[in-house]
C-alpha cells in the first residue's frame, strides 16, 4: 500500500472513500447554509421564495443533508449513506422542478441549478457504486418474491422464459443478456439513477417444464441467486410462474431504501416483469402507455397525466 501511495497512485476504493469524503463535506456546507438563509439559498437555486412553504421545504432538506453528510463521514454504512443520497438528488430535481412553475421563478439560476445537480447526482452514483462492489458495509441479503399465472402450457411457458438472451424482452430493467460458449451468461441491467450494474450467472438447476435456478459469480456489481418455478395453475387455468431472487443490493439496507425511493426496487421490478411475460405470451406484446412503459416508478409519479398510446 505505502508503494502504490509513493507512487503517486491511488486505488479504485481508495478513490471512491476520498469522493465520498468530498461529498461528505458538501453534505454538511449545504445543509448549513439551507438552514442558516433557506430564502437566500432558494432564490439562488431560482425559487421564487416568499412563503412559508419554500423555506419550510428549504429546511427540511437542509436536515437532510446535515445528517446524510454526518453519516458519510462516520465511516460506517458510507455506501448507504450514498446511495440515500442519490435518493435525495432525485427528490430535489423533483421540488426544483414544482418550483420552476411557481411564478417569479429565475430559468437562468434553475438551469444551472439543475445541471450541477445532475453533476452532484453523477459524483453521487459513483462514489456509491465504488464502495458498494468493493464490499463495504456487509451489505444484508434481501429477498424478492413474485408470481403470475399465464394461460400457457407448461412446456410453452418454461421453453420462453429458458431462452435467456430474450428476458430483456419483458424485463424492463435489464439492457441486455449474452449467453456464452462456456453456458455462462453475462447480463447488463439498470441500477440506480439509470447507473448500469454488470454480472456474469451460471445455472445451477435446469429440470425441464419444472425450475430454473441460477447463482451470480466472479465479481459481480450485485451478487444475487434466484429460481423460477414452473407449475399447473389450478382449474387448468394454465401455469402458475413463482419467481425468488436473492441479491445484495449496493449499499444494504440503505440502499435498498433508497432504491426504493427511485423507483427501481427488485421487488416492484419482479411483479412489473411477470405482468409483461404474461401479456407476452397471451398477446404477443407488451402493452405500453406513455404513464407507465416500464413499471412504475416515483419519478412518474411525480409527473402524473392522462396516458397515451405509445407512438
Amino acid at each position: 500500500m505505502r508503494a502504490v501511495l509513493s507512487s503517486g497512485r491511488t486505488t479504485g476504493r481508495e478513490t471512491a472513500e476520498e469522493l465520498a469524503r468530498g461529498l461528505g463535506m458538501f453534505s454538511l456546507a449545504l445543509g448549513s447554509a439551507q438552514l442558516a438563509a433557506p430564502v437566500a439559498v432558494a432564490r439562488l437555486a431560482g425559487v421564487r421564495a416568499d412563503g412559508p412553504t419554500v423555506r419550510g421545504v428549504t429546511s427540511l432538506c437542509g436536515v437532510r443533508e446535515l445528517v446524510q453528510g454526518a453519516g458519510i463521514l462516520s465511516g460506517r454504512g458510507t455506501a448507504g449513506w450514498l446511495w440515500s443520497r442519490v435518493a435525495g438528488d432525485v427528490l430535489d430535481v423533483a421540488t426544483l422542478a414544482v418550483g420552476a412553475a411557481r411564478r417569479g421563478a429565475a430559468p437562468a439560476r434553475l438551469g444551472l441549478s439543475l445541471a450541477a445537480l445532475a453533476g452532484v447526482t453523477v459524483a453521487d452514483v459513483v462514489a456509491a457504486r465504488g464502495l458498494s462492489r468493493r464490499g463495504d458495509d456487509g451489505a444484508d441479503e434481501c429477498r424478492a418474491v413474485a408470481a403470475v399465472t399465464v394461460n400457457r402450457s407448461r412446456a410453452e411457458t418454461y421453453r420462453h422464459w429458458s431462452d435467456l438472451e430474450h428476458l430483456p424482452e419483458f424485463m424492463a430493467h435489464l439492457r441486455s443478456v449474452r449467453v456464452e460458449a462456456s453456458g455462462r451468461s453475462h447480463w447488463e441491467a439498470v441500477g440506480p439513477a439509470g447507473s448500469t450494474v454488470r454480472w456474469d450467472a451460471e445455472i445451477v438447476e435446469d429440470r425441464e417444464d419444472e425450475v430454473i435456478s441460477w447463482r451470480s459469480v466472479g465479481d459481480a456489481d450485485v451478487e444475487n441467486t434466484g429460481s423460477v418455478r414452473f407449475r399447473d395453475a389450478a382449474g387448468g387455468r394454465g401455469t402458475e410462474v413463482v419467481v425468488e431472487l436473492r441479491y445484495r443490493p449496493p449499499g444494504g439496507r440503505a440502499g435498498a431504501v433508497a432504491a426504493k425511493l427511485l423507483g427501481e426496487e427488485p421487488n416492484q421490478q419482479l411483479r412489473d416483469d411477470l405482468r409483461r411475460f404474461k401479456q407476452v405470451l397471451e398477446i404477443g406484446e407488451v402493452v405500453r402507455s406513455e404513464g407507465s412503459p416500464t413499471g412504475q416508478s416515483t419519478r412518474q409519479q411525480l409527473a402524473q397525466r392522462p396516458a397515451q398510446p405509445v407512438a
